[in-house]
């Protein structure tokens, strides 16, 4: 009887549940999670404006934020550090929650975020970081990735493999962390190959003409060239057409976010091999760190972390649908 009766509650308290259930319940963190982003700024200061890198994150962090409630700001420096670093100055002064900031080298602005850190401003360092480490640093391992590039040019070039050994190397800026810590990559591998020659080693500051006439030049003065290994695709354009005029069978494997324009250059024969770093895929890692910047309200510099972007070396061969994306209207 006693068990009959234990049963016949147990039945009524979870008929009871159910009939709660199928009105709906709250959920007990939802309007917490949406109160988190009110009145919140996000200021973003990328090297430049208008190419396929700084874009694609703006379009990523708005799409993202926006919704949310999020102020999103932009303030560009157009290529000039001088008036990047007085963009992150004003704007330690204004005192936004998060400041993304695309660093041009390792050295300008590493103060500059410590000065924004101390002033309660959270900072997400994209693609290329300062020597000042930051909230979170989201982008390539460009060391690992300098490792693998160098390990495909001794598998494209070595005599063993039919090449001449014959390497160049055409940098952006020098002193950037995508061309230092890349760099340290490289020759780590190229060191434990005597057989690969790198015949030459500069930096074209990230603009095509430069980079055409950079490879024009070394082609002309090592015709049997092998390969040349470049630090982004849209000023490897440059490269490739130098290539082109030569009329030599010059490997080019080049580097960038996945822009559409890549893998149009590929299908083209305009690069050979292109490492991807997904612009998209950065973009959505900085606004979940956001999302939970403003949710967990740590003291600011009291967060150093790193987020490594995947990479893929695409070819012709093994591209696919999806591989790249593109820009609106693009």
């Amino acid at each position: 009887m006693e068990l009959m009766k234990t049963m016949a509650l147990a039945a009524g308290i979870t008929a009871g549940a159910g009939m709660a259930l199928a009105q709906g319940i709250d959920d007990p963190t939802r309007a917490e999670y949406y109160d988190a982003f009110k009145d919140r700024t996000v200021a973003y200061v990328p090297v430049a404006m208008g190419f396929d890198l700084t874009e694609g994150w703006a379009m990523g962090l708005r799409d993202a934020l926006e919704p949310l409630g999020v102020n999103f700001e932009i303030r560009d420096p157009n290529w000039s550090t001088s008036a990047g670093a007085q963009a992150i100055t004003s704007l330690i002064d204004e005192k936004p929650d998060v400041m993304v900031v695309h660093n041009p080298d390792v050295q300008s602005y590493a103060r500059l975020l410590k000065k924004a850190e101390d002033a309660g401003i959270h900072v997400i360092q994209v693609n290329m970081r300062s020597s000042y480490s930051t909230a979170a640093f989201i982008g390539a391992d460009y060391i690992g990735m300098g490792e693998q590039i160098g390990e495909r040019l001794v598998e494209v070039c070595a005599p063993a493999n039919g090449g001449s050994g014959k390497v160049a190397i055409t940098q952006g800026v020098l002193t950037a962390a995508a061309s230092a810590y890349q760099m340290k990559g490289i020759n780590t591998v190229l060191e434990q190959h005597p057989e690969i020659q790198l015949v030459s080693n500069q930096a074209a500051d990230w603009d095509a003409t430069k980079a055409r006439n950079i490879a024009a030049t070394v082609i002309q003065q090592h015709p049997d060239l092998c390969a040349i290994a470049g630090f982004w695709d849209v000023m490897d354009v440059g490269t490739a057409a130098a290539i082109k005029d030569s009329g030599k069978d010059v490997y080019l494997l080049t580097q960038g976010g996945g822009n559409q324009s890549a893998c149009d250059g590929l299908e083209d024969g305009t690069y050979d091999e292109v490492v991807v770093y997904s612009v998209p895929g950065q973009a959505r890692d900085m606004a979940d760190m956001i999302k939970q910047l403003f949710q967990l309200n740590p003291e600011a510099g009291t967060m150093k972390t790193t987020l490594f972007t995947p990479l893929d070396f695409l070819t012709k061969a093994n591209m696919k649908p999806g591989s790249c994306w593109s820009l609106p209207g693009q």
